[in-house]
């Protein structure tokens, strides 16, 4: 991400930084990759290591299902009955080493404070309004946004007067970017990038919570939850600036790369991480060859898995998809458009769909109670 700074810092780093009171502010660098990735730095009221209690929760991780098979998939998400705040309501479906993927319908505010401490976290907002508020400050959401939030980041989220709030998440095990193709050596957004630095909207407004008492902070870690007491409101940063901090995209904008015949699924990429890119599939004009084929061919997945998470509109390849269903396309068979679709597409100028694919260079793996979601007939659906 490019340089941002809020609320109040030094002028220079490492130095002397004093509250009315004469006593010092509390610096904290936060970073990746050792001291040589992203990083920035907070200023706290209170020291961020005062801890006066610690408790092991248990374990997070999904349980998967032994090997079956191997077909395509199709997960009917709107069938989830569990439901309450951000991490209670998360429902893992798929994972692997690098990344899980799940849904979640929120219809209650975080009480306690949460931060994973394995890798970032993108967070898709499918429909419903509300704020996440962070260490960096707050961010307002709203249907369509991606919300990036940097590992070690300590977040609530607070869904609008308890209205349901649908997600999309990926739990990802390495750091997440925009793709390394649409930056430049110097880290800035190219031209003909699908969207750029102004289409970004970091924390909107920085609040500082010089509070004590009791504050819970659950870390999510090496497999296991750990419950935190802190002695302090986490929320108690004056400023900070730098380069690591959680962030917005919004899918509507997105601008699809077109061309006279139909184009391949990197041309839709929006995030990347190690082993698996994220892409938007956005309303777009069609091909405009004279004798286009809009629909995708077939193709094999030689390489890779492909998950499509469907929030609007008639995707133009596929038939009995629900919205909010996942189809999971695993690598070694090949897979297409439904029957009829090819050719009903053909002539057509545009498509409305609306859905988020996720590309894995390694086997996901189908958590067991992703069985209860299943549509078992969908493998047959191309007879």
């Amino acid at each position: 991400m490019f340089y941002r700074q809020m609320g109040r810092i030094p002028h220079k780093r490492h130095t002397v930084f004093k509250k009315a009171d004469g006593s010092l502010f509390r610096e904290q660098v936060m970073g990746t990759k050792g001291f040589s990735g992203s990083q920035s730095i907070l200023y706290h009221h209170y020291m961020p290591t005062e801890v006066i209690r610690t408790e092991l929760i248990g374990k997070y991780l999904p349980e998967y299902e032994e090997l079956g098979p191997l077909k395509h998939r199709h997960l009917m998400t709107n069938n989830v009955e569990k439901k309450g705040d951000a991490l209670k309501a998360r429902e893992y479906l798929l994972g692997n080493e690098d990344l899980l993927i799940g849904t979640a319908s929120i219809n209650e505010p975080m009480q306690s404070f949460y931060r994973n401490g394995d890798g970032d976290e993108l967070i898709f907002i499918h429909y419903g309004t509300g704020r996440i508020e962070t260490m960096f400050g707050t961010i307002t959401y709203r249907p369509g946004d991606y919300v990036v939030i940097p590992i070690g980041t300590i977040y609530r989220l607070i869904p609008n007067n308890s209205e349901l709030t649908k997600v999309l998440f990926v739990e990802s095990f390495s750091q997440l970017t925009t793709p390394k193709r649409y930056r430049n050596e110097y880290g800035q957004l190219l031209e003909h990038s699908p969207f750029c630095e102004r289409d970004i909207r970091g924390p909107e407004k920085l609040e500082t919570f010089d509070e004590k008492g009791e504050f819970e902070v659950i870390t999510k870690t090496r497999g296991y939850l750990h419950s935190h007491v802190l002695n302090h409101h986490p929320f108690d940063v004056e400023g900070w600036d730098g380069y690591l901090y959680p962030w917005v995209f919004n899918i509507e904008d997105f601008e699809p790369i077109t061309g006279r015949v139909h184009q391949p699924p990197p041309v839709h990429q929006t995030f990347e991480g190690h082993n698996f890119v994220i892409c938007s599939f956005v309303p777009r004009l069609f091909d405009y060859h004279p004798e286009a084929i809009p629909a995708p061919y077939t193709h094999s997945n030689v390489n890779s898995d492909e998950l499509l998470y469907y929030v609007e509109g008639n995707f133009m390849s596929r038939k009995g998809i629900n919205l909010e269903s996942i189809t999971l396309h695993p690598s070694g068979i090949p897979h297409g458009p439904h029957p009829g679709t090819t050719e009903a597409s053909i002539g057509k100028k545009e498509t409305l769909e609306l859905a988020v694919m996720i590309d894995t260079f390694r086997p996901l793996k189908i958590a067991k109670q992703a069985k209860k979601i299943e549509d078992e007939k969908y493998m047959y659906t191309w007879v």
